[in-house]
């Protein structure tokens, strides 16, 4: 029986953990994103690992392998109203945090895009951070978080003093972590400003076989899919297709902003809001998309990988980790970009990408350049496991 290069490089990565007594440290398990499928990833090379985390509300129906693990929730879990209002718990997240005991564990691995890094570890533990992102509101992003917010007055100040401290701290914390890998060399810049460390870069993996490969013609739709939170813009795309009128948009997802955005949308008959939709019916609108549309400045933004594994090309906004995962000129061309987040941008760049034509074979090539085979591949490297079977940090 053949085995092949992605099992075998599977395979080397849980026969090194079998050995070795490790604990997966994930902020929290709400609803499945990007930093939830690096999880599945790092749960299938590590099959016995425990998961920390600080609060775990996480549908039965979409824990996937967490299922066959312990998983250790913080006290805010049982704090009311945790469930739907957890963030709101940021104060005291970094205090939560480093009340797990961690030292029965060989091998730490926070999965952190906020306080997760903040794990206590000893000498003789290693510590190693895969870092999604720096805490965007405490860094970057604390001005326009507090203005999408609405904060004013004295709840702004508070908010404010908060972030500042969460600033101190995120700093400070980075200082434990042995090995810092980032999801992109997006976030990689941001750890060196931020942190002042370097970090290896593993982007996350792209599971090839869960999307179906469609090199047929196109339905006549656009599709946008994301959280309905107010950084991803889907106000932006809805405006933008809303004011043409021509070109049909469909959009999945679910979250805060649903209900402003079905008012957005109410008057524009070319525009269907279709809610959550299940993996399964998510991918196959995929497939049949004439293009995906992103218009998120993200740290490295996994959709539109995973469009571009059912071969369908992608209108992106030419900030972040779009610029590691759309190719936007020549032959191989995957996607076009717009560089202003405004609906006449988006328009141009629509316009352009309908002069073009697009091959769902470089899609797929593409999303193959980041299938979960090399994820493990890189994490193998960096690790070094070698013939002595003993881990270097990869710093």
């Amino acid at each position: 029986m053949t085995v092949s290069a992605s099992d075998a490089t599977l395979h080397a990565l849980q026969a090194w953990g079998a050995s070795r007594r490790i604990a997966i440290v994930h902020d929290w398990l709400v609803v499945q994103g990007g930093a939830e499928k690096v999880l599945d990833a790092l749960l299938q090379a590590f099959p016995a690992a425990d998961v920390y985390t600080l609060v775990d509300f996480l549908p039965a129906g979409q824990r996937g392998r967490l299922a066959g693990h312990r998983v250790v929730t913080s006290a805010l879990q049982h704090w009311p109203l945790a469930r739907r209002f957890y963030r709101h718990l940021l104060p005291w997240m970094p205090h939560a945090i480093e009340q797990f005991d961690l030292s029965d564990y060989d091998l730490v691995v926070s999965s952190s895009h906020c306080v997760a890094k903040g794990v206590i570890t000893h000498p003789g533990q290693w510590h190693v951070c895969y870092c999604h992102t720096p805490v965007r509101y405490a860094w970057d992003m604390k001005e326009a978080y507090l203005r999408d917010a609405g904060f004013s007055g004295p709840v702004a100040w508070y908010v404010r003093r908060v972030l500042g401290r969460l600033r101190q701290w995120d700093h400070f914390t980075a200082s434990q972590v042995d090995t810092f890998i980032a999801n992109s060399a997006n976030v990689s810049k941001r750890i060196a400003k931020y942190y002042g460390r370097h970090a290896t870069v593993i982007h996350p993996p792209v599971d090839l076989d869960a999307f179906t490969f469609n090199p047929e013609p196109r339905d006549d739709y656009y599709l946008a899919a994301s959280r309905l939170v107010s950084y991803k813009r889907m106000d932006l795309i809805i405006e933008a297709f809303g004011h043409e009128g021509r070109r049909r948009l469909k959009v999945v997802g679910d979250g805060p902003e649903r209900k402003r955005l079905e008012k957005l949308a109410a008057a524009a008959p070319n525009i269907e809001l279709l809610g959550y939709r299940p993996d399964g019916e998510l991918q196959r609108l995929m497939a049949r998309a004439r293009g995906f549309v992103f218009a998120a400045e993200e740290d490295f933004g996994i959709m539109p990988l995973e469009a571009q594994a059912c071969g369908t090309p992608v209108i992106a906004y030419g900030r972040g980790g779009s610029l590691e995962t759309v190719i936007d000129e020549g032959s191989e061309a995957t996607g076009v970009f717009f560089h202003e987040q405004t609906p006449a941008a988006l328009l141009g760049a629509l316009e352009r990408f309908d002069s073009l034509a697009f091959s769902p074979d470089a899609c797929l090539a593409q999303a193959q350049r980041f299938g979960i085979a090399r994820f493990w591949q890189r994490w193998i490297d960096c690790l070094q496991l070698g013939p002595s079977d003993e881990p270097f940090s990869c710093m």
